[in-house]
Formats: C-alpha cells, sequence, structure tokens
C-alpha cells in the first residue's frame, strides 16, 4: 500500500471518529451528568377537532376530575370577528364555543356549558378552573369588577358565589376578593385555597361547603398590604440583605396559583416577581426560590402541579414569557430541566397559561392571548434529559 493509501485511510479514520464524537455527544453528556427527571411527548392528535364549527379564545385554565376527563375554559369575547363569521352571520364558520369545556382521554368532547344565568355574577374575564374531591367546579375573573368566585355542580348548576361582584375592600378582606386567578382544593381539609390575585396580594383559605373564611396571609406569611410598591428589579436582588429584601418584594405581585402538597406545603405562584414562595398550611413561611430571575413583564412562574408519584417528587411550573414549562425537583425547588419553545405548532407555546396533570402522570397545558388552546403531553418516564430540551416531539414517528 503506498503513502498515498495510508493517507487516505488515516484521513477517512479520523473523520469517522471525529464524527461519531459529534454525533453522540448530547446524549453522552446528560448521561454523564446525571441529570435525570420526567420526559414527556407532545401528542399532536388530542384533543379531536371541536364540532359545531366552534373555536376558542384565550384558554385560561384547565383541571382534571377523578375519571381523568380534562377541563378547560376559555374567555368567547377574545374570539377575533374574522374568526366567529356564522355567529356573525356572514359566513358558515365559526362559532364560539361554551366557555367551559369537558373533554374524555380520547379527547372527545363531551359536555359544554357556562356563562351569565340566574342567581349570580358570571365573571367579566375568566380565570382558572378546578373540579374538587365531590366533582363541583370553582372559576374566578380577573375583570377590573370580578371581586367574585363561583362555584357550580359538574352539569354547571350554580351552588354558590363567594364575593359581590363589583365590591372589594382590599387584600385583608374576608369576604370579597379582587382579580382572583386560581383555586385548589385541599380534601384532607375539606378546604379551598385561593390566590388572590391581580387586584389584591394574598392567599386566602375557605371552607370548601360554606365558604366561611378561615385565614388568610400574604409574601413571607406577613399580613398583606395594598401599599404601592415599585416594580421588580433583577437587579436589586443582588442587594437582598434582610428576609424580604428589596421593597419590592415585600408583598406577592400577581400571586397566579396556590397549590398544597400530600405532605401539607403550600406552593404559591408569585408571578410577577418570577418566584416561588412555601408555607406551611397555618402559612408560616419556609422559603422561597426564584426562577429565571431576568424575567421580565408578566414574570416566570404562571402554574405549577405536582407530579403523580406518591412523593410528588416534581413539581411542573408555566412559563408564559419564556414559553416553556420548567420541571422541578420539589426538595429543592432546582430547575432540572425545561421543554417547550415559542411558536404555534404541537409542543410550542404562545403564553402557556395553565397546567395540569392526570393518574397517569400525562401533562395538559392552556394557551392564553391568541394561543387559545389545550395540549397534551404523554409520560414518558423517568430519564437522562438535556437542560434544554426544547419542543418534545415524539420519538419514532411523524418524523
Amino acid at each position: 500500500m503506498n503513502r498515498k493509501t495510508y493517507a487516505g485511510a488515516a484521513i477517512f479514520v479520523l473523520v469517522v471518529v471525529v464524527g461519531i464524537i459529534f454525533a453522540v455527544p448530547k446524549r453522552s453528556v446528560v448521561q454523564a451528568t446525571g441529570v435525570m427527571a420526567p420526559i414527556f411527548e407532545v401528542d399532536p392528535f388530542w384533543p379531536k377537532p371541536l364540532p359545531n364549527h366552534w373555536v376558542t379564545g384565550s384558554t385560561i385554565g384547565v383541571a382534571t376530575d377523578a375519571q381523568d376527563h380534562v377541563w378547560t375554559i376559555h374567555r368567547p369575547g377574545t374570539v377575533e370577528n374574522n374568526f366567529k363569521a356564522a355567529d356573525l352571520k356572514v359566513g358558515v364558520c365559526c362559532k364560539v364555543a361554551p366557555p367551559i369545556l369537558e373533554y374524555d382521554q380520547a379527547g372527545n368532547l363531551i359536555n359544554s356549558w357556562g356563562g351569565p344565568g340566574p342567581g349570580y355574577d358570571w365573571p367579566d374575564s375568566n380565570h382558572g378552573i378546578t373540579i374538587d374531591h365531590k366533582g363541583n367546579v370553582w372559576i374566578a375573573g380577573n375583570g377590573t369588577n370580578d371581586t367574585q368566585v363561583l362555584k357550580f355542580t359538574g352539569s354547571g348548576k350554580f351552588i354558590m358565589q363567594l364575593g359581590k361582584h363589583g365590591v372589594h375592600n382590599g387584600s385583608n378582606d374576608p369576604e370579597n376578593f379582587w382579580q382572583a386567578t386560581k383555586i385548589f382544593d385541599d380534601p384532607s381539609a375539606n378546604e379551598v385555597y385561593i390566590s388572590d390575585g391581580y387586584g389584591n396580594r394574598r392567599v386566602i383559605v375557605l371552607d370548601e361547603d360554606t365558604g366561611k373564611f378561615k385565614r388568610l396571609w400574604g409574601a413571607y406569611g406577613n399580613k398583606p398590604t395594598d401599599e404601592k410598591t415599585p416594580p421588580y428589579d433583577p437587579a436589586a436582588l443582588e442587594d437582598q440583605t434582610q428576609q424580604g429584601g428589596p421593597q419590592s418584594l415585600k408583598n406577592f405581585s400577581t400571586p397566579h396559583c396556590v397549590i398544597v402538597s400530600n405532605d401539607g406545603l403550600v406552593y404559591v405562584c408569585d408571578r410577577v416577581n418570577d418566584r416561588i414562595q412555601v408555607f406551611h398550611k397555618d402559612g408560616t413561611y419556609v422559603k422561597e426560590v426564584f426562577i429565571e430571575p431576568k424575567t421580565l413583564r408578566s414574570g416566570s412562574v404562571w402554574d405549577m402541579t405536582f407530579s403523580r408519584d406518591p412523593q410528588q417528587t416534581y413539581i411542573y411550573a408555566a412559563n408564559g414569557v419564556n414559553e416553556h414549562i420548567n420541571v422541578l425537583l420539589r426538595s429543592t425547588l432546582e430547575v432540572l430541566t425545561t421543554f417547550g419553545d415559542g411558536g404555534r405548532g404541537p409542543g410550542e407555546f404562545f403564553g402557556c397559561h395553565n397546567i395540569t396533570s392526570d393518574s397517569k402522570g400525562n401533562l395538559y397545558v392552556t394557551e392564553t392571548y391568541t394561543g387559545a388552546r389545550v395540549q397534551r403531553f404523554l409520560y414518558k418516564g423517568v430519564g437522562p434529559v438535556e437542560k434544554d430540551q426544547g419542543v418534545p416531539w415524539p420519538k419514532g414517528r411523524l418524523q
């Protein structure tokens, strides 16, 4: 074999080796770092198309019930005129769907209802939906005059209104809300926790059956105030020298969700302040963590839900500014990985607003603004992951 042949063979081997190194590194590096977390794939075939030429507007709530049915709530008034020609009698497509939609696991729409009716004040701007352990439906609203929370049966029969529409007396008012964001059902105590909200700056707890006031608290477990505070400033975090730090962090700034773990810890989305605060059920402060703290505008922590293992090992948090889902280790609140990206395709988001899980561990994410939809992400177990997974496209199909 001559020198040219040897040289050519050596170059070929070098190219192959380099190709292997650069073709496999991501998975190898992930396995070497030992980062393990839940893995998801978007299900682009869920849900099935709505009947009746129906379309949805900003979809600002999602919940699952004991049958693993998926419930969403949207804002009919946000549907653009070009998308409701049938309603306007200028064409055949489309019509605005009722605000509350119930899907089965196959993605079929099986129930729909909602809107103004006798005996209650429907919200001016729907916000959040929760199905309690008795199958009842709770909703709130973030319109300027939405100071009430409503409770219905699963079929839409009115049960109870808490708060008087248009009346509020600040963050320590035990009777009225102000632009409440989300309700959480705690079956162990027959209580509901309400994050309240865009106007108020608190968590408030009520008896689930009677609506009787139990307790409330603000940031750090303190009595909430309604004093004007400066806007959130990421740079100020570096100067934090005492509990509460900068003045802007003394209160919640849009407490956007509250969830309660099986071991009795209460997690609050302090959305605009880019943080999660943790409490005991009596409001005693435990700790806080900042999530992507350079996020401005409407913040980085929009909604949260627990993983479905008995220990609730992970928290899934929706981030509607950065358009992805953060996967946190609950014990430390460390962000292990993220998935999703901005866009209109499957697995992409425009305003990922609310998140929930079913008994199988699958996730459901709704999008506000003109995202206006719900998506399902199939749970694929725990395994090695990259820090930023991008769009969780299905493996082995739809390639």
